[in-house]
C-alpha cells in the first residue's frame, strides 16, 4: 500500500459521475494523494456514456447492474462487492455523492470498515420519506454517517443542524455546475444523431421545450399522465418543439411509447453530459423531475417547471426561476400553457441564477479533503 493518503470515490450512476468528476480532477491536480474511482455501475448504459464524455475511467468496475433489478437486490450485491474493495484498497477516506442506492451502499460499507466518509451534496431534504423515494431516506442516512458533509447551499446546510453537527458541514456550492461549465466550453455539435436531427428541425421562431420524467414515485398512471401532457402541449402549439430524452427504465419507455410519431415531439435516447448540456442550452423552457436539471437550468437562465409534489431544491423557487407543478396531467398542462402564453413572465424567469453555486465548487471540496487528510492546501486556480 502507498504511504500517501488515499481517497476512494464510489459512484454508480450518471449524476454521480457528473458531480464527482470535477472533484476527482481537482484532487488529482493537487498531488500528494492516491485517488481511486470505484464504479458500482447501478446504471450501466447511462454511466458509460457519462464516463466517456467526462474522460473518466474507473480504476475498479463492479458492473453490478442487472435487468429489472430491484432496490434490495442491488443494495445487498453492492454491499457484498464493496467490502472486499475497501479491505484491499484501505483508503483514508471514501467519498460518495447524492442519494442513490450506490451512494448509500458505499457510505454504509465504509462505516462498517471504519473508513471515514465524505458526502458531496449533503443536506437536501423534502421532509417526506416517499418523495423522492428512496432517495430521501438514503441521503439522510448518508449524512448521519459522513464525517464531512459538503452542502451545496446555506439552506441545505441548515437542515443538517447547528452546534457540533455544523462543524462537519461546509457550504461549497453544487459541483454539477463545474461539470456544466466545462462541458459547455467544449461542446460543438451533438453526438447523438437523434439530437442532431431534432435541433436541425428547429426553425427560426420555434421554441424548444426540454422535458424529462423518470422518478420512481411517479411510476404508473402519474408518469403516463405527465407524458400525455407533453404531447398535448406540442399538439396545441405549432411553433413548439418538445425534446424528451427517454430514460431506459422499462416504466419510462412504456409511458413515452404513445408519443412515438407525434408531430414536433422528439423522443431521444439517453443523452450523455455533452449532449444534455447542448439540449439545455437550446431550450426556452424545462419541465423535469430531475434534481440536477433544476440546478443546471437555473444556472443557465432556463425557466423550470418541476414535475414533482415536493422539491429538495427550494432555492430556485424562491429566486423565481422555478415552479413546482406536481404530477397531475391537467395541472402540468395548464401551468405550462400559462407560462408559454405569457412571454413577459417567461422572460422574467429566464435569468441566470447562482442560487445553486458558481461553477467553482470542486476546488472548495478538494481543499477541504486535503485539510482532512492533513495536507497543505493547494493555491486557488480561480
Amino acid at each position: 500500500m502507498s504511504a500517501r493518503p488515499s481517497v476512494l470515490f464510489v459512484l454508480g450512476t450518471r449524476p454521480e459521475a457528473v458531480k464527482l468528476s470535477p472533484v476527482i480532477a481537482a484532487l488529482r491536480a493537487g498531488g500528494g494523494i492516491r485517488v481511486r474511482v470505484c464504479a458500482v455501475a447501478q446504471h450501466r448504459q447511462l454511466l458509460d456514456r457519462a464516463l466517456a464524455d467526462l474522460d473518466l475511467t474507473p480504476d475498479i468496475d463492479l458492473n453490478l447492474m442487472r435487468p429489472r433489478q430491484d432496490l434490495n437486490d442491488l443494495f445487498t450485491r453492492a454491499l457484498a462487492a464493496l467490502g472486499p474493495v475497501l479491505r484491499r484498497e484501505r483508503p483514508s477516506l471514501v467519498v460518495v455523492q447524492g442519494d442513490t442506492t450506490s451512494a448509500l451502499a458505499g457510505a454504509l460499507c465504509a462505516f462498517h470498515e471504519r473508513v471515514p466518509v465524505a458526502h458531496v451534496e449533503a443536506g437536501l431534504r423534502t421532509g417526506d420519506a416517499d418523495n423522492p423515494f428512496p432517495e430521501e431516506l438514503n441521503r439522510t442516512l448518508i449524512d448521519d454517517i459522513a464525517v464531512l458533509r459538503f452542502a451545496p447551499t446555506a439552506h441545505a446546510a441548515r437542515t443538517l443542524g447547528r452546534g457540533r453537527a455544523a462543524q462537519r458541514t461546509i457550504v461549497v456550492g453544487n459541483t454539477g455546475l463545474d461539470s456544466l461549465r466545462r462541458t459547455l466550453s467544449r461542446a460543438r455539435a451533438a453526438h447523438a444523431p437523434e439530437l442532431r436531427r431534432a435541433l436541425a428541425a428547429v426553425a427560426p421562431g420555434d421554441a424548444v421545450l426540454l422535458a424529462t420524467a423518470h422518478r420512481r414515485e411517479s411510476f404508473g398512471p402519474a408518469l403516463s399522465g405527465l407524458y400525455r401532457a407533453l404531447g398535448r402541449l406540442a399538439a396545441a402549439r405549432p411553433r413548439l418543439r418538445v425534446l424528451i430524452p427517454v430514460h431506459p427504465n422499462p416504466e419510462v419507455r412504456a409511458a413515452t411509447r404513445p408519443l412515438c410519431g407525434r408531430a414536433r415531439v422528439h423522443l431521444l435516447p439517453p443523452l450523455g453530459p455533452a449532449d444534455a448540456a447542448l439540449a439545455l442550452s437550446r431550450a426556452a423552457l424545462v419541465l423535469t423531475d430531475s434534481g440536477g436539471l433544476q440546478e443546471e437550468a437555473a444556472f443557465l437562465g432556463k425557466p423550470v417547471l418541476v414535475l414533482r409534489r415536493l422539491t429538495e431544491r427550494p432555492e430556485g423557487v424562491r429566486a423565481g426561476v422555478a415552479q413546482v407543478v406536481g404530477v397531475d396531467e391537467e395541472s402540468v398542462f395548464r401551468q405550462a400553457s400559462r407560462l408559454l402564453d405569457d412571454p413577459a413572465r417567461l422572460h422574467r424567469m429566464s435569468r441566470p441564477s447562482r442560487v445553486y453555486g458558481d461553477g467553482r465548487s470542486a476546488d472548495r471540496v478538494a481543499r477541504a479533503l486535503r485539510r482532512r487528510l492533513g495536507l497543505a492546501p493547494v493555491p486557488r486556480t480561480h
